[in-house]
């Protein structure tokens, strides 16, 4: 059996699930890899990957979505190309967590196609959504990355389809204790930006892990720190607390973990919103921006000794599983105009 699986590039939390499930899928099938997106500083270790541009979101300074920045590195007429020119006859089936090449080009051809991501959660209305939906957003979840069938991940199980999130094995296997200080990881905001904020927060020690920063240093009570997995799995494992977006699978480990949770979700990022009130009604503080009016809202949150908590978190190996018996399944695949108009076939 030989399967294409497709890896959004864009944030780790995509890059993150495939470091879980590729082991134990590649001993059930021959996998090929296709990661399209420029956004993420995480690698996986498979030397043979194919790479594409993509389609990726671009952040500015302050936290929001630069809507101008992301339209110029726009390339349809490449997308195009990439999509025309993957050639998928050879595979029994294609995984798309949520990467769009590998979708559209499933679909353009009629090649058996599973939407294995966090967006497919979306497919469900009883998945949490703020009070004011955006119809646009809505219809970019639901047809950026179409298929066939899908499986979805949440901080709960809101629909049949929808599984716990994925725990990575190096986050299962921490041994998490409080220590002083807080773990950052705010990727659209720029680190200089930060450190005003933080440094009137001097109760705690801050370790700010920034894509911006090239190398580590410290002033005063933050320090901060390059992107680094190794780095930032220490920082969580020994932290009081996280402050981060509200990106699903960073917040999904810190609860785990049993860190106490912050989010600021990234202004603009609909999904981020989505997950801001999922988090929200479990418990957690949500600051919808960064300012010196953030000051007394964290000093609170400081204070807190509340703590969510997940009731369950996804088995990898039954989602293998389910991703095999859908590959060898004679099913005939959903029509098109079917999956269109549900951007997927969901899988119980």
């Amino acid at each position: 059996m030989k399967i294409l699986y497709g890896i959004q590039g864009t944030g780790h939390g995509h890059i993150s699930r495939a470091r879980e499930i590729l082991p134990i899928l590649s001993q059930k099938a021959e996998v090929d890899l296709l990661i399209s997106g420029t956004n993420c500083k995480l690698k996986l270790d498979n030397p043979d990957i194919s790479y594409r541009t993509g389609l990726s979101l671009t952040y500015d300074s302050n936290g929001g979505v630069s809507y101008l920045q992301t339209a110029l590195s726009l390339n349809p007429i490449r997308f195009l190309k990439d999509v025309k020119d993957l050639e998928i006859e050879s595979y029994d089936l294609v995984v798309s967590d949520y990467e769009p090449i590998s979708s559209w080009a499933a679909m353009k051809v009629g090649k058996r196609c599973i939407g294995l991501s966090h967006q497919a959660a979306f497919l469900s209305s009883r998945t949490p959504r703020p009070s004011r939906t955006s119809v646009f957003a809505e219809q970019i979840l639901k047809h950026f990355a179409p298929s066939h069938k899908a499986i979805g991940f949440h901080f709960l199980r809101y629909d049949r389809f929808i599984e716990g999130p994925i725990i990575r094995s190096d986050v299962r296997n921490l041994n998490p204790v409080d220590g002083d200080h807080i773990s950052v990881y705010l990727p659209a905001y720029d680190h200089r930006n930060l450190i005003s904020i933080f440094r009137q927060c001097g109760s705690v020690r801050w370790e700010i892990f920034s894509p911006l920063c090239g190398e580590s240093y410290t002033t005063q009570n933050v320090t901060v720190n390059p992107v680094g997995n190794e780095s930032f799995l220490k920082s969580l494992e020994s932290c009081s607390g996280v402050l981060t977006s509200a990106g699903f699978e960073t917040c999904a480990e810190s609860i785990y973990l049993g860190k106490k949770l912050m989010v600021v979700p990234i202004k603009n990022q609909y999904e981020q919103l989505c997950n801001a009130m999922a988090l929200e009604k479990m418990g957690v503080p949500v600051q919808f921006e960064l300012g010196e009016y953030s000051v007394n809202p964290i000093q609170k949150w400081l204070k807190d000794s509340s703590r969510a908590v997940l009731p369950e978190i996804a088995d990898t190996e039954k989602i293998t599983d389910k991703l095999i018996r859908y590959a060898g399944g004679k099913k005939p695949i959903p029509k098109q105009k079917e999956v269109n108009k549900k951007g997927a076939i969901l899988l119980p």
